[in-house]
């Protein structure tokens, strides 16, 4: 191989590249080409890790460079690699994200081919400049051989911008660099630029593998090409998630792409929101039981870091053959061959190596409709009254003194300026950003979140709540946003309130939305100091939603009307913006993909498009959501085979959150078959409830619940009542037990603590097979009567 100056080193058309552990970091050519770009050498077996050789010479009169991304070191420490805003700023970086204490430094070591005097270049920014705040939280040094450069980084510019960090001199040769913190209040550093040119600036770096970056990287003119693939979904929340495993399952084979090193999306230990929507029921109560397998089970919002399973999600998609993961990879561009997308272009966010990916079948499950964006895909943003991003927060308590740093920089708060978080969780109304841009304004939204968490805090332990919390320290702050609305892309069907409340059927109608239709608006109460951006919400719920059943969602919403391969899933789909308040949770949002994953099939199976299945082959995806979510078939065309362990198909009301009433003894019926007279409310805030929830009615309220359970087997059976002990409920709730003509009545108490599920009422002999009508009435009560479940069970 020749490595004369001038000369294209070989790459090989698939490489692999090693991990960041394994990495230095990258040294580029020169701006007059005098050094080389890295080589990469494919490894004999796939399993070995391919080495980045950087090799390199200046000659007489050119300009020595050294390029290293954050992103790279080998060592990232304590820093957090941050994705979310490259589109905005054009690259990942690593933030010092140590909630008011410094983090471990991130460390590596660079090749520096020639000795001389290099001008050291940082692109950073001061995080809340923009707002003209001060002094600048996010302070962090340079050091090389562990000496800090004289410039401390972070305190300049309200924009990404290079900051000059002097003149040092270096010698040729191997040396340490380090990204050392002063903070622990989110300081942020993209790359580093080390050049001989001492009067060379470096140019402005905000487009996404921009030519300047990627001649810094040395990447091959043409990416790596991966598929072509059935499927390429972009995004790896619930909705991803749902859609990549659903098609693998039918036989196609996958790329799932994930911008992050988990999967979840805002159903992550990075970003904690617990998983709502119900799933497993409906018109197809099939639908939902992949989601099942992965959704957490957290049981507060924030919730626990190991109670979203990162783990567990990432070794069920891993187990499925036919899906090649890619986390780490973020999608920046696709290619177009007349309405269709042909590839998607997508880059390593630790090593900036692009790859192409071909694919047949495109899913938009990115939240907010990039794939669709650059396919210029028809698309709707609601202009004002837009949803937030919230980024929440946990704290505690020990009994010793804990200090935490004053933050004058932050929102000037004081305990009566927000909810006071109790539980120890700042949870989702901690959201801002409802009328700005999503997109171009996303950073900013969060950075003002995280001077909303902090002003907080500083109220608690600096200002007028610092007497009750000398112990109190931060455990977590998000510092991943959890944006609730931005683009939508728009469908065959745009689906409205309207359709929703007044539950119009449409014939695709498949996933069940059970949210009611959840809408966020800042709360006045906390608006009014800061009314160009409050960053506390309330949320207010419209009616019309079957919260049991569902409205079923039809799928023409999840495929674009004017882009041909396009399917999406999640928030993005074909929605109104009042629709969207139902259809957006993440269990919901995953059900959207169980189906698209499905629909995938069908069009790998019969060679056809999206909107095919919906006009040629409906009956084929109905008949398909019937499957169970473990169904599978190795090939689009392949039998489907059912496994043993698949679940067991639950009505059209789910299966039961509480005890299953067939898994009880004798004769059961629950409250949803009693016969309800008078003002009853269903609750389930107590344990041990049968099925899906159980009846309360206050004293002197005339209500009755009838139970009519039928005995097909003549005998004498035990009368049992089912209800838990609780304070507010009634000593004297009558019963009445009606068989063979007679009619029996009984007072039970349904407050004391008896220790067992079911309250013993009396006996009843039936001579032949008939009904037992048994009632519960609010006759003479004196507290709350419950009316959960009936049971007949065998005298022994």
């Amino acid at each position: 191989m020749s490595l004369l100056k001038g000369s294209q080193p070989f790459l090989p058309q698939r490489s692999y590249l090693p991990p960041v552990s394994m990495m230095k970091s990258y040294v580029s050519e020169s701006k007059y080409r005098s050094m080389f770009r890295p080589i990469l050498f494919r490894p004999i077996l796939n399993s070995m890790m391919a080495m980045l050789l950087i090799v390199g010479w200046v000659t007489s009169g050119s300009a020595a460079e050294v390029f290293v991304e954050s992103e790279s070191f080998a060592d990232p420490g304590g820093w957090k690699l941050d994705t979310q805003f490259i589109q905005e700023m054009g690259s990942p970086y690593l933030l010092a994200h140590g909630l008011g204490k410094p983090v471990q430094d991130a460390t590596t070591k660079v090749e520096f081919a020639t000795a001389g005097k290099y001008r050291v270049w940082v692109r950073t920014k001061d995080w809340v400049a923009r707002w003209d705040a001060s002094p600048p939280p996010g302070q962090f040094e340079i050091h090389i051989d562990g000496k800090p450069l004289a410039e401390t980084f972070g305190t300049k510019f309200a924009t990404w911008s290079w900051h000059d960090g002097g003149v040092v001199e270096i010698s040729a040769g191997e040396h340490a660099l380090a990204l050392h913190d002063l903070t622990g209040f989110d300081g942020r550093c993209d790359c580093i630029y080390f050049t001989t040119d001492l009067d060379n600036q470096p140019p402005q770096a905000d487009s996404v593998l921009g030519p300047w970056r990627r001649d810094q990287l040395g990447l091959p003119e043409e990416p790596q090409v991966r598929g072509p693939y059935d499927l390429v979904v972009v995004g790896g929340g619930y909705a991803g998630m749902g859609a990549a495993i659903s098609a693998a399952r039918m036989g196609c084979r996958v790329a799932l792409v994930q911008d992050r090193s988990v999967l979840g999306g805002n159903g992550s230990s990075e970003v904690r929101v617990w998983a709502m929507g119900n799933i497993r029921r409906g018109k197809f109560p099939r639908i939902g039981e992949i989601i099942e397998e992965f959704a957490d089970n957290a049981t507060k919002s924030p919730g626990k870091y190991e109670e979203f399973g990162d783990d567990v999600k990432e070794k069920i998609v891993r187990a499925e053959d036919n899906i090649d993961l890619l986390l780490n990879h973020h999608a920046h561009a696709v290619k177009m061959d007349g309405n269709k997308i042909k590839s998607v272009l997508a880059f390593d966010t630790r090593t900036g190596s692009e790859v192409e990916i071909l694919g047949q079948l495109f899913s938009d499950c990115t939240g907010h409709g990039w794939i669709g964006a650059w396919a210029k895909a028809d698309l709707d943003q609601t202009p004002t009254g837009r949803m937030g991003m919230s980024n929440m927060w946990a704290w505690d308590e020990t009994p010793q003194s804990v200090d935490f740093p004053e933050t004058p920089w932050a929102l000037d708060l004081n305990m009566a300026d927000f909810p006071y978080p109790r539980d120890h969780h700042g949870q989702w109304f901690w959201e801002s950003g409802f009328d700005k841009d999503p997109l171009g304004d996303a950073e900013a939204i969060r950075d003002w979140n995280l001077r909303a968490v902090f002003g907080a805090f500083n109220a608690m332990k600096n200002r007028d709540g610092a007497d009750k919390h000398a112990g109190a320290f931060l455990t977590w702050v998000a510092f991943i946003g959890g944006p609730r609305e931005s683009r939508r892309l728009m469908g065959d069907v745009v689906l409205t309130e309207e359709d929703i409340v007044s539950k119009r059927d449409f014939p695709d109608g498949c996933v069940p939305s059970t949210w009611s239709i959840d809408l966020h608006y800042p709360k006045k109460q906390y608006a009014e100091k800061f009314p160009d951006n409050p960053f506390i919400s309330i949320a207010e719920h419209g009616k019309g939603v079957d919260r049991s059943y569902g409205y079923p969602v039809p799928y023409r919403c999840f495929y674009s009307r004017n882009v041909d391969n396009l399917f999406m899933a999640g928030r993005c789909v074909s929605v109104t913006h009042e629709a969207l308040g139902t259809v957006r949770v993440m269990k919901t949002c995953g059900m959207m993909g169980e189906v698209v994953g499905k629909a995938a099939s069908i069009c790998a199976k019969e060679g056809c498009l999206p909107r095919d299945v919906y006009e040629s082959h409906l009956d084929d995806l109905l008949e398909m959501l019937k499957l169970p979510g473990k169904a599978r078939r190795s090939t689009p065309t392949a039998p489907v085979s059912i496994p043993a362990d698949a679940l067991p198909l639950a009505g059209p009301n789910g299966p039961p959150t509480g005890l299953d009433p067939a898994k009880l003894e004798g004769i059961v019926v629950d409250d949803v078959d009693a016969k309800l007279s008078g003002p009853w409310q269903s609750g389930t805030g107590l344990p041990n409830y049968v099925g899906y929830s159980y009846q309360y009615a206050g004293p002197k309220t005339n209500a009755t619940a009838q139970f009519t359970l039928k005995v097909t087997t003549p005998g004498t059976y035990q009368v049992h009542v089912y209800s838990g002990p609780h304070e507010n409920r009634s000593t004297r709730t009558l019963v009445t037990v009606a068989a063979n003509g007679e009619t029996q009545s009984h007072r039970i108490d349904q407050r004391t603590v008896s220790g067992k599920l079911s309250i013993p009422v009396g006996t009843v002999t039936v001579g032949q097979p008939g009904d037992v009508v048994v009632t519960l009435s609010t006759d003479g009560a004196d507290g709350n009567v419950h009316a959960d479940a009936v049971a007949l069970m065998p005298t022994k």
